[in-house]
């Protein structure tokens, strides 16, 4: 491994390859008093690839794991690495439990043992959707096998005696210096940009999260080694569609490209929630986290855009 570095905060970033993995990374690196380690399965995706260290580790590997630990010996786990599609989920079930259960247990374990905080990201996936918008405290019932496997990880980090926060989140969406890594956004700017037609769902209700936003509630967790369930969207409801249409406003697309068409219709009427949406209130009072409205995070996204394409 490379230099250890000295910093009193030292962070592992477990998923550092995704979305919100490679934007942690980006916002950590702009902190002084951070030692920053990242890994992922694959090699290092994120094109701003210097000022941390980089391995890559499958977290399954038990001993690969243990060996990173005693050799980093991080202050803070920011665990981001999750099988996230639903879809892969409910396809690959043995799959989902290891990654998304299994490797929690063994970050855990570490983390009493070392008197490591934690922070994981979970999903309004954990709740059914019919009576949003949630607060932390509110009853879980996940409709698909995503939503389940981030349930039994939460009961797990509740039950221990670990410091460590839970930050369910929505919809994350924005911009990253990896071009190969898409959203809601990125897509419906794309295939309209292009002319091209697309069908949006208009029967599901979400609070759509900017991924900078959620970037800084990971670091808020951290530096208040913080405990418990968080919840972190923006605060406004959108059906799916609204939100697209909202895309096309901003950036002066035609909005006659865009078609509406329910859940049922594309067969996730069942298996996702039709409307969540959080209650953001313990999160500000005691992380201090401030939410970006979605139409104000489009013109700082479209300024990231030009910034990348240099």
């Amino acid at each position: 491994m490379d230099k250890l570095g000295n910093s009193s905060t030292r962070v592992l970033l477990t998923g550092s390859n995704g979305f919100l993995g490679q934007k942690c990374s980006d916002f950590i690196l702009e902190k002084t008093n951070y030692t920053l380690c990242c890994t992922s399965q694959s090699p290092n995706r994120n094109p701003n690839n210097t000022g941390y260290t980089f391995v890559q580790l499958d977290l399954l590997d038990k001993e690969g794991l243990i060996e990173l630990m005693e050799e980093f010996q991080p202050t803070h786990i920011l665990h981001t690495a999750a099988m996230t599609a639903v879809e892969a989920c409910e396809q690959d079930p043995v799959g989902c439990q290891k990654l998304n259960v299994d490797v929690v247990e063994l970050l855990l374990e570490a983390a009493e043992k070392n008197n490591i905080h934690l922070t994981f990201l979970s999903t309004d996936f954990v709740f059914d959707g019919k009576n949003g918008p949630y607060k932390e405290i509110d009853e879980t019932n996940p409709c698909n096998a995503y939503g389940a496997s981030k349930v039994a990880a939460e009961q797990i980090i509740l039950a221990s005696s670990a410091k460590a926060a839970i930050l369910r989140t929505i919809l994350v969406y924005g911009v990253i210096a990896d071009k190969k890594r898409s959203n809601l956004v990125l897509w419906a700017k794309s295939k309209l940009g292009a002319n091209e037609a697309i069908k949006v769902v208009n029967d599901q209700w979400r609070m759509p999260t900017w991924v900078d936003d959620l970037a800084d509630a990971c670091i808020l967790c951290i530096e208040k080694s913080a405990t418990g369930i968080y919840h972190i969207s923006s605060e406004k409801m959108y059906s799916v569609l609204e939100a697209v249409q909202e895309i096309a406003d901003y950036w002066g697309y035609d909005k006659s490209l865009i078609s509406p068409i329910s859940a049922g219709e594309i067969g996730q009427s069942e298996n996702r929630p039709q409307k969540t949406g959080f209650i953001l209130d313990k999160a500000k009072k005691e992380l201090g986290y401030q939410p970006t409205s979605f139409r104000d995070s489009l013109p700082l996204i479209d300024q990231q855009i030009k910034f990348y394409m240099k």
